[in-house]
């Protein structure tokens, strides 16, 4: 089960994948790195921020322990839905209201013309955030009956119809070009809530929402209502959720959460900086969700219905082979990153509006943070113990000392390093992360994982079969003169 709903998500997220890197190339050919590419990548970056803390974190980690524990799951998820669904429409309306202020917030950096010019887009994409979280939900209730497939392949729609809406910019050299990305991230969004409604109605869980509603009306009809065991224990599931999901929002997202800090420290960099860093941090994406973001959301419901019938053996070995599995692929990827940052990322984006000066600074923004992708997929396979544990308070902690650490050192390197000393200090940042949740998951348990004589030898040969084969490449590329 776990190796079919790893291939699911693995497939489903490189097609995710795919698309967005197309949607990139085009938005680096049509758009290129200046003030245009920076507004939207503000605008876009909050709610992007946000799908990633729903989609690969907080919530699944934190609704679906309780929504397996809870005695009343109807009514449970009609209320869950209910109060988020609630509050992030009332938190759009304030943006709206005051973009003027929120585009400040997000990127302090930017002239008082170029806010001007932001604000009504950040009010846009805001909105994408309620049409995320709704995907979310009904994503993490099919991941409940091991349908991983929707999860995986939704985002390909959002960027199916970005790069659909970059077609009918690409000849537009004003914001006209991104008010129609925009509202193209708003379509992207109704269709992957489309996509949930026939696995939806096919797992019955129209009844399950029927139901729900029905519970909670009854309770609401009765005089006294909310004194009757029944709205009590509902009541439980729904405080033991909220308690284990502010502390996740904060202990899963620090790679996030850092890059969209990156974002407001270099908007004070000048113009084209915020794009190097997002055309870097997405390359930098495509290892780190194809491998461990898609190995961890296929283990936890695992892991967690494991834990909870102290079945501690069984998590403890899926744990260890999952670990070994992305220490081999996650490390072949950074020796790669880091010897061929240059070489990719003029692959990938150097045409049109995208030039040699914008090659170089992506390149070395991607190399600084393919240092932090082993610390950063590895600490998510340790982080799904402490959260089936219940200890998303101590993750938090871990992910606020390594976020002030992180931003300390944006701080320190920005200046002498620019763009790729925000990158650096993300990757320390991941790094201090890494340690500090192997030490809350156990120190001997770390120990007994890495006892692996074949898996060493393995990776010491591969290694060395990799820099053989990079280097050979290198003399190529020297000869011809690649890249001069």
């Amino acid at each position: 089960m776990i190796r079919k709903a790893f291939l699911t998500n693995s497939i489903g997220t490189l097609c995710s994948r795919v698309f967005g890197l197309v949607r990139d190339l085009c938005m680096a050919s049509f758009l290129g790195a200046g003030i245009l590419s920076d507004i939207f990548f503000v605008a876009f970056k909050f709610p992007n921020l946000c799908r990633r803390i729903f989609a690969e974190g907080a919530f699944i980690q934190s609704f679906l322990p309780n929504f397996i524990q809870a005695r009343k799951k109807g009514a449970f998820s009609v209320l869950v839905f209910g109060i988020f669904f609630g509050v992030i429409f009332i938190l759009s309306l304030f943006v709206w209201e005051f973009s003027g202020l929120v585009t400040k917030a997000l990127a302090n950096g930017f002239s008082e013309e170029q806010i001007a010019l932001a604000k009504p887009i950040v009010a846009i994409n805001f909105w994408y955030l309620e049409l995320i979280f709704v995907t979310t939900f009904l994503s993490s209730l099919l991941q409940y009956k091991n349908c991983f497939w929707v999860s995986a392949y939704n985002t390909a729609l959002l960027n199916i119809c970005m790069i659909i809406a970059l077609f009918f910019v690409r000849d537009i050299e004003d914001m006209r070009a991104v008010y129609i990305l925009s509202y193209g991230v708003l379509c992207g969004g109704l269709a992957q809530i489309a996509l949930h409604f026939y696995p939806l109605f096919k797992l019955n869980y129209c009844r399950l929402f029927s139901v729900g509603i029905q519970e909670i009306w009854r309770v609401c009809k009765q005089k006294n209502g909310t004194q009757t065991p029944r709205f009590k224990q509902i009541l439980a599931d729904i405080r033991s959720f909220f308690m284990r999901f502010f502390p996740a929002m904060l202990g899963s997202s620090t790679a996030q959460i850092a890059s969209f800090l990156d974002t407001v420290i270099a908007s004070y960099l000048g113009a084209g900086a915020i794009s190097y860093l997002y055309y870097a941090n997405r390359i930098f994406q495509l290892p780190l969700a194809l491998f461990a973001i898609a190995v961890s959301t296929a283990l936890f419901p695992t892991i967690a219905k494991a834990v909870k019938n102290a079945q501690y053996t069984q998590a403890l070995q899926l744990m260890k082979k999952s670990f070994w599995f992305l220490l081999l692929v996650l490390w072949v990827c950074v020796v790669g990153g880091v010897m061929l940052k240059d070489e990719i990322t003029w692959l990938l984006f150097e045409r049109n509006k995208f030039v040699r000066e914008d090659t170089l600074a992506v390149g070395m923004a991607f190399g600084m943070y393919m240092l932090g992708l082993l610390p950063y997929g590895l600490a998510r396979i340790f982080s799904l113990w402490l959260y089936a544990h219940n200890l998303q308070g101590k993750a938090a902690k871990i992910s606020a000392i390594s976020l002030l650490v992180g931003v300390g050192f944006s701080l320190v390197l920005m200046h002498p390093l620019g763009a790729s000393g925000l990158a650096l200090a993300s990757s320390l940042g991941g790094v201090l992360h890494f340690i500090l949740t192997i030490r809350i998951f156990g120190m001997q348990h770390f120990i007994d994982i890495l006892k692996n004589t074949k898996g060493w030898i393995f990776l010491a040969i591969i290694t060395a079969l990799e820099i053989l084969i990079l280097y050979i490449f290198k003399l190529y590329e020297h000869h011809f003169g690649i890249l001069t």
